[in-house]
């Protein structure tokens, strides 16, 4: 039965276009006491009347009126109140300091020509990088969520190289972490007001992924090493990868990246209530 007391926190929030050209929003609710997901219906009417920010990523809210299907797992929403309001992510001064830690560690880069590269990436590309996400719904999304994913894949990776050191080039693997998912900073919006997160069109008209463009970006440059950990990072071509991991024969530093970022996006600061 519809119980107005249930508190739900924001999972993901759209808004996408009826075939009668009016707005609709699509809200995704996660009850916080039995984990259940519940998938919401807004009309333009009722987008019209509720603020924006209601919608952030990790929000509690209580549903106060809507029409719920036989099964009570879908729900056309009318009116909504906020009980707690979600963290956006990382403060400016959070931020500053991510991308900070994130130059120290470009400079432990020993060859130069690599450093000034991914240095000349970072810099030239700072007020994008500062604030954006790392996925709009898997894993890190939230205001400065992709700094703190690449952060977690480089300290992961400082623990991991030395059992590798005679078989994988440190400088490589460390710049590979960097650069993954550069092109994220394209790929992603995100309101800083809001904290809502939602694909940028015009980046889906000329790539295909983010991997595509980091690996585009370094095979330009002629690290091409770098190009083939990046192409390999989402593991299997289903899931995204341009390298299949279960292809024979392949460098152990492919491996290794894929598995640097898959622990980051599984295990590491994945959501903003855990900053």
């Amino acid at each position: 039965m519809f119980n107005t007391d249930t508190i739900y926190e924001v999972v993901i929030f759209s808004v996408g276009d009826t075939k009668a050209g009016t707005k609709m929003g699509k809200l995704q609710l996660r009850d916080l006491e039995d984990e259940s997901l519940l998938n919401c219906i807004l009309w333009e009417e009722t987008l019209n009347r509720l603020d924006a920010k209601l919608f952030r990523t990790g929000n509690q809210l209580r549903i106060v009126s809507g029409s719920f299907n036989e099964k009570y797992n879908n729900c056309l929403i009318s009116a909504l109140e906020l009980i707690k309001e979600a963290k956006t992510g990382l403060s400016p001064e959070e931020r500053e300091e991510a991308f900070n830690k994130i130059i120290a560690n470009i400079e432990t880069i020993k060859s130069p020509e690599l450093k000034n590269f991914v240095l000349k990436v970072y810099k030239d590309n700072a007020e994008k990088i500062k604030p954006a996400p790392a996925a709009r719904l898997m894993h890190h999304n939230y205001i400065g969520g992709l700094m703190v994913h690449t952060l977690e894949c480089v300290k992961f990776a400082e623990i991991n190289l030395p059992l590798f050191a005679a078989v994988i080039n440190r400088d490589e693997v460390i710049a590979a972490c960097l650069l993954h998912d550069i092109g994220k900073i394209y790929e992603y919006k995100i309101d800083t007001e809001t904290g809502l997160i939602d694909y940028d069109e015009d980046f889906r008209k000329d790539w295909i992924t983010h991997s595509q463009y980091g690996f585009s970006l370094c095979m330009n440059a002629g690290f091409k090493n770098i190009a083939r950990m990046i192409a390999a990072h989402h593991g299997r071509a289903d899931w995204g990868a341009i390298i299949d991991l279960g292809e024979k024969d392949l460098a152990p530093e492919l491996y290794l990246v894929h598995h640097l970022d898959d622990l980051s996006a599984k295990y590491g600061k994945i959501n903003v209530s855990m900053l």
